[in-house]
C-alpha cells in the first residue's frame, strides 16, 4: 500500500514538473515567434562565390541601403516595412540593376518580398534566432553564391548603423525585455533554442526556401 502511495506521489510530482516545464516552454516559444514576427530582413544572394560576384553583392548592398533609406524612415512595424518594400520593388530593383551595370555586369536581378527560413545568425552584438521571417530578397543572377543579410526593421542594417545596441535601446515597444534578453544574451537560452529548432525542423515543409 505504501509503495503504491509513493508511486502515486512520484507520478504526481513528475506530472506537475512536466506541466510547469511545458508552460514555461510555451511562453518561450511565443516570445521566439514574436521576435520573428517583429523583424523584417534584407537578404541578398550573390550570383556565385567568386571574388568578383561577392564584391558585386556588397556594392548592391551599399547602393540599396543608401538610396532607399528614405523609404523606410519612420517605419513603425515589420509589416509596415514590408509594405513599403512591396510598393517600391521596381525602384529597388532599378537601384540594384544600375549598380551592376555601372560595374560592367549584366546579371539579371529579382526583387521580392517573401517569407523565408533563416538559420541562427550572429549580427554584431545580437543573435537572431532561426525561424521564418519576412524579408526583402534581392537575388543577383543565379543567386547561388553566399548571401548577405541584415535587419531592416528595426533599422539595424550595417554599415548604416554603427551601434546596434544603441538602436535597440531606442526601439521602445518593439521588443519586450524578455525578447531583448533572448537577442542579446542567447547563451542563456541555448538549450531551449536547440529543442525548439529541432522540433520545428522535424515538422518543417521541405520545400520551404532557406537562408544561410
Amino acid at each position: 500500500m505504501k509503495i503504491k502511495m509513493w508511486q502515486a506521489e512520484i507520478s504526481l510530482l513528475l506530472g506537475m514538473a512536466a506541466a510547469v516545464f511545458c508552460a514555461g516552454f510555451c511562453n518561450f516559444a511565443k516570445e521566439y515567434d514574436d521576435i520573428t514576427d517583429t523583424v523584417f530582413r534584407l537578404h541578398i544572394p550573390a550570383n556565385s562565390d567568386s571574388a568578383e560576384d561577392q564584391a558585386l553583392k556588397l556594392k548592391v548592398r551599399d547602393a540599396v541601403l543608401e538610396k532607399t533609406a528614405y523609404l523606410f524612415e519612420n517605419t513603425g512595424s515589420a509589416e509596415d516595412a514590408a509594405q513599403k518594400a512591396r510598393e517600391n520593388l521596381q525602384f529597388i530593383q532599378s537601384v540594384a540593376e544600375s549598380t551592376l551595370r555601372e560595374n560592367g555586369c549584366n546579371y539579371p536581378v529579382r526583387c521580392e518580398v517573401t517569407k523565408m527560413q533563416f538559420d541562427t545568425r550572429v549580427y554584431d552584438s545580437v543573435t537572431m534566432p532561426a525561424g521564418e521571417y519576412s524579408a526583402l530578397r534581392i537575388t543577383i543572377g543565379s543567386g547561388q553564391g553566399k548571401n548577405w543579410w541584415c535587419v531592416m526593421f528595426p533599422p539595424l542594417c550595417l554599415p548604416a548603423v554603427t551601434n546596434v545596441d544603441d538602436v535597440l535601446a531606442e526601439c521602445d515597444g518593439v521588443f519586450t525585455s524578455e525578447e531583448l534578453d533572448m537577442l542579446q544574451e542567447p547563451q542563456n537560452y541555448q538549450c531551449k533554442f536547440y529543442i525548439l529548432e529541432l522540433f520545428r525542423k522535424l515538422h518543417a515543409d521541405p520545400t520551404e526556401s532557406s537562408g544561410v
